[in-house]
């Protein structure tokens, strides 16, 4: 499979403090993969640093064989970078129509239809679309804030703890969109802690520990693995 996301070499330090060492991996087209590892492991730093926001990385980042190095946040974004940050961060006094409109970039024609396609994947936000966005429930925020971030249209998505703080129900329903999202074509990259939905949701993944990859492989394989107990348990 053609690459469309690579990490070549991926390294980011804080002053003394490695968060990043060194790490490559790859996504394909219409491939979901999971960046699994504890709190503090680097998964937030590593999707940062892709999609610009830590202009100290070194490395090389690229997409569709495009090196991205040097490139401001909002170019990454227009070649086709989508980003979905931890916490949600939707606009709470827009209604959910708003709150997707306004991340489009195309002429009114084309934003309606990018909004009626995210009203098709996350029906529940359809229902909502002239509420304001503080009136949803912490899963319905983030569904709209993962619908915001696919309103550009991009070829690759980073996720970022999208279950975060949800109950264990509400989050296996939100990681499910990861499958659909990914058979629409869009390369998704996962970080998550929560290792048992994303491993069943994705086709590969990475393990993070202490800033380094210490495994990779098949989703289903890597469920069993030595290097999940090590990374999440302290064994």
């Amino acid at each position: 499979m053609t690459a469309r996301l690579r990490l070549d070499a991926l390294s980011v330090c804080y002053g003394a403090i490695t968060a990043l060492d060194g790490v490559s991996l790859e996504v394909g087209a219409g491939e979901a993969v999971a960046l699994l590892g504890a709190n503090g492991a680097g998964k937030s730093t590593l999707l940062n640093a892709v999609i610009g926001l830590v202009p100290s990385a070194a490395g090389v980042v690229s997409l569709d064989g495009v090196a991205l190095t040097g490139r401001a946040v909002h170019r990454r974004a227009a070649l086709g970078l989508g980003y979905c940050p931890e916490g949600r961060r939707v606009f709470p006094g827009m209604t959910v129509y708003d709150n997707l409109a306004v991340a489009s970039p195309r002429a009114k024609r084309a934003r309606e239809e990018a909004i009626a396609r995210q009203f098709a994947l996350f029906p529940a936000l359809a229902d909502k679309a002239y509420d304001r966005a503080w009136q949803l429930s912490g899963g319905q925020q983030q569904m709209l804030a993962i619908a915001r971030a696919l309103m550009t249209e991009p070829r690759v998505l980073l996720l970022d703890e999208p279950s975060l703080g949800l109950a264990p129900l509400l989050a296996q329903e939100m990681l499910a969109h990861v499958r659909a999202i990914a058979a629409s074509g869009t390369a998704v990259l996962l970080a998550e802690q929560n290792v048992a939905t994303a491993l069943a949701v994705t086709q590969r993944a990475y393990v993070l520990q202490v800033g380094r990859v210490v495994e990779s492989g098949p989703s289903a394989a890597l469920r069993t693995s030595p290097a999940i107990q090590a990374a999440f348990l302290g064994a």
